[in-house]
C-alpha cells in the first residue's frame, strides 16, 4: 500500500532543502551527532511520505556501501596481523632530517592511501610519525597534518582510495550514469597529489605551527595536561605549606588547583597550607605524570584509576575520535575501567584552560586522554570508533611464518584481481575478503571493533537523502540558484561554482554529506544544460575530498587534531592555500580531459 504524501508535492522541494540546510546546522553546531542527525531527517522523510521505507533502505544493499566496509575490515586484518613497526624503520632509515622525512613520509602514505581506505592508514602511521618527532627533537605539529593531507589527496588516486568516490558511485549507480573513470582518477589525482606534496614541502615548515613548549617554562615536546592526584595515608605533605612540601619544583609539572570538601581553591599560593583530604589538580607534561607519583611527595593517584598490582600496567595516550560514543559522557560516566582495562590519569585539550576533577569533566572530540592500562587493554579498545592510540609501552607484534605465507597469498591474489581486472571492485574485494576470512586473518572481532556504526549508518542514509533531493526535484531548485550565479562566466563558471559549493560542504560537515548534496545539484545541471554529468561528477569527486580548511571536515584531520596540538586556526593557515591549489589543479585537469567544458553555456 503506498503511503500519501502529508505535505503538498510543490512544497516538497522546499521542505527537503530547509530540512538538510538544518541538518547541517545542527551537525556543525555539535547540537547533534552526525549518525542520529542523518537519521531523525530520515525518519521525518518517510512519516511525511516524501520517501518509501525502501527507498531509505536501499543505501544497505549498495554495493559502493559494502565495498567500504570490506575494505576497512581487510586493512584491519593487515594491521592486526603483521607487525607494522619493524617495516617503517626500514623504509625511514636513511630519513635522518626533517626535510627528508616529511617527504618520504607523504610519498608513501600517498601511494598507501590510493589503495587502502586513508582513515586506517593515517590511524596506523599516527603512532610513528609522533614518535618519530619526539625523538629527533621536531615538532609533531610539523608532521601530523602533512601525513593527513597526503592520504586525502593519495586517497584520489584510485577508485578505492576513499569512501567518496565509492559512495558517489553508488549515486551513479541509482541514477544508471556511467561510473567514476579510473584513469580519470589516476591522471588528475596523480597530479594533484604531486602539487600538494610539493607545496608542503617547500612552504609546510613555514606555514605549519611549532606547538612546542605550550607551558611556557616547558622545553621541548610538552602538552599541559589536566592531572588529578590526592594525598597519600600518612603524607609528609599534610599540615605543610605549598612552598614546604616542594610543590613548586616539579619538574614540569605545576599544581593549578585544591579541591577542599566543597571548596576550590586556584590559584594555589606557596602559603597554602595541605590538608589531610585535599584533591590536587596539576598541569603538566605526559612524560612527568607516573614520576610524580614515584616521586616521594606524598601524592597518589585516585582510587578509581589505581591499577590491579598483580597485573602489568602501561600508560598509553589515546585521542577521542569524532564519531566516539565517548563524545558528551564525563570520565565518570564513561566507565573506562569496565569498558577498557584502563583509567583516564589526565586530559589536554588544546587552547582551553580545564579546570576540576577528571571524573567530573565531559568529553569532547579531539581531547587527548593519558591512560593507565591494564593487561586486557588492547583487546578492548575500540581503534576506529572511541579512541585512536598515540603512544603506549607495549611489545611489538611478532610476525610468525604462518602470517608471511598468509599475506603472500592475500598479496598475490589481490594483484592478480586488479591486473586482469575480470570481476568487479565488489567482487574482487569479496574474494579478498573471503579468502582472509579463510585464513583466519579477519575474525568476528574485527566486525565488533573495526567496523565503525556510525560512518555507515551516514554512508546509507546519505544515499536516502540524495534520493529525496532527486525525487522531490530539489536538486532542480539548487540548479536554478547556482547556474543564476556562474552562467554568466560560461560552463567553467559552472564547473567552479559546483567544486566550491562542494568544498564548503566537506570542509565544515562530512564528504560523505557533500556528495549528498552536490551529486543531486550536478544532476539537475547536466539536465538542465548541454553540460555532459561526467566533468560536473569528477568535479564533485575531487571537491568533496578537498577537506584541507577544518579538522571536523575528515576523519584523518580529527586523529592528528589533537596529538598535533593544533587549532582551527592552523589548520584554516596551512588548509586554504593547499585548497586554492587543489582546486586550481583539478579544474585544470578537468578542462584538459573535457575540452567541451571550454565552451560557453548557451
Amino acid at each position: 500500500m503506498r503511503s500519501i504524501p502529508l505535505i503538498a508535492e510543490s512544497i516538497q522541494p522546499y521542505f527537503v532543502l530547509v530540512s538538510i540546510a538544518l541538518l547541517f546546522v545542527f551537525i556543525f553546531k555539535e547540537w547533534i551527532k552526525p549518525a542520529k542527525g542523518f537519521m531523525i531527517c530520515i525518519l521525518v522523510f518517510i512519516v511525511l511520505g516524501i520517501l518509501s521505507p525502501s527507498e531509505a533502505l536501499n543505501g544497505f544493499s549498495n554495493e559502493s556501501i559494502v565495498t567500504v566496509a570490506l575494505l576497512i575490515l581487510i586493512s584491519a586484518g593487515l594491521r592486526n596481523n603483521f607487525s607494522i613497526e619493524p617495516f617503517l624503520d626500514r623504509i625511514f632509515k636513511k630519513a635522518n632530517t626533517y626535510k627528508k622525512f616529511l617527504g618520504l613520509m607523504m610519498a608513501k602514505v600517498a601511494l598507501l592511501s590510493s589503495f587502502v581506505n586513508n582513515t586506517p592508514v593515517v590511524a596506523m602511521m599516527t603512532p610513528y610519525v609522533f614518535n618519530w618527532g619526539r625523538k629527533n627533537n621536531i615538532s609533531p605539529s610539523k608532521l601530523l597534518i602533512p601525513l593527513s593531507f597526503a592520504t586525502i589527496s593519495g586517497g584520489m588516486i584510485t577508485l578505492i582510495g576513499t569512501s567518496t568516490t565509492l559512495v558517489l558511485n553508488g549515486f551513479l549507480q541509482k541514477n544508471n550514469l556511467p561510473m567514476l573513470h579510473a584513469v580519470d582518477l589516476l591522471l588528475i589525482g596523480g597530479l594533484v597529489t604531486f602539487c600538494c606534496i610539493l607545496f608542503l614541502l617547500i612552504f609546510g615548515h613555514r606555514l605549519l605551527p611549532d606547538n612546542q613548549g605550550i607551558v611556557d617554562r616547558f622545553n621541548s615536546n610538552k602538552r599541559e595536561y589536566l592531572i588529578e592526584k590526592r594525598l597519600s595515608p600518612n603524607s609528609p605533605l599534610i599540615g605543610k605549606s605549598v612552598a614546604e612540601g616542594g610543590l613548586r619544583n616539579l619538574g614540569g609539572v605545576y599544581l593549578v588547583e585544591i579541591h577542599r570538601k566543597d571548596k576550590m581553591i586556584s590559584p594555589v599560593k606557596p602559603s597554602e597550607i595541605i590538608h589531610e583530604e585535599d584533591i590536587l589538580i596539576f598541569a603538566g607534561n605526559t612524560e612527568n605524570i607516573v614520576d610524580l607519583t614515584r616521586s616521594g611527595v606524598g601524592v597518589e593517584f585516585p582510587k578509581a584509576t589505581r591499577a590491579n598490582e598483580k597485573l602489568r600496567v602501561d600508560v598509553a595516550e589515546a585521542v577521542i575520535t569524532h564519531n566516539s560514543s565517548l563524545v558528551g559522557k564525563t570520565v565518570k560516566d564513561a566507565k573506562f575501567r569496565n569498558r577498557y582495562d584502563a583509567a583516564v590519569v589526565a586530559i589536554h585539550r588544546n587552547g582551553e584552560k580545564l579546570s576540576g576533577k577528571i571524573g567530573n569533566q565531559t568529553l569532547k572530540a579531539g581531547d587527548s586522554l593519558l591512560l593507565y592500562a591494564g593487561n586486557d587493554f588492547n583487546n578492548r579498545i575500540d581503534l576506529f570508533r572511541d579512541l585512536i592510540l598515540i603512544s603506549k609501552n607495549q611489545e611489538t607484534l611478532k610476525t610468525t611464518v604462518k602470517d608471511k605465507t598468509s599475506l603472500i597469498i592475500v598479496a598475490t591474489v589481490s594483484i592478480l584481481l586488479l591486473a586482469l581486472g575480470y570481476f568487479s571492485l565488489f567482487t574482487s574485494v569479496l574474494i579478498i575478503f573471503s579468502l582472509m576470512v579463510v585464513l583466519k586473518m579477519v575474525t568476528l572481532r574485527n566486525f565488533k571493533r573495526d567496523i565503525d556504526v556510525n560512518m555507515m549508518a551516514i554512508l546509507v542514509f546519505s544515499l536516502a537523502i540524495g534520493q529525496a533531493i532527486i525525487k522531490t526535484k530539489a536538486g532542480d531548485i539548487g540548479a536554478v540558484w547556482v547556474l543564476s550565479l556562474f552562467e554568466s562566466f560560461g560552463n567553467i563558471g559552472i564547473l567552479i561554482g559546483i567544486m566550491l559549493i562542494t568544498t564548503l560542504l566537506t570542509s565544515f560537515v562530512t564528504n560523505v554529506g557533500a556528495v549528498s548534496i552536490a551529486f543531486p545539484l550536478a544532476y539537475a545541471i547536466s539536465e538542465r544544460t548541454d553540460i555532459a554529468p561526467a566533468p560536473l561528477i569528477l568535479a564533485i569527486a575531487f571537491a568533496a575530498s578537498a577537506a584541507f580548511l577544518t579538522p571536523v571536515g575528515y576523519q584523518t584531520n580529527l586523529i592528528v587534531y589533537g596529538p598535533g596540538g593544533y587549532t582551527f586556526k592552523d589548520f584554516f593557515k596551512i588548509g586554504l592555500p593547499i585548497t586554492i591549489l587543489y582546486l586550481i589543479v583539478v579544474l585544470i585537469g578537468i578542462l584538459a580531459r573535457y575540452p567541451m567544458m571550454l565552451d560557453m553555456v548557451t
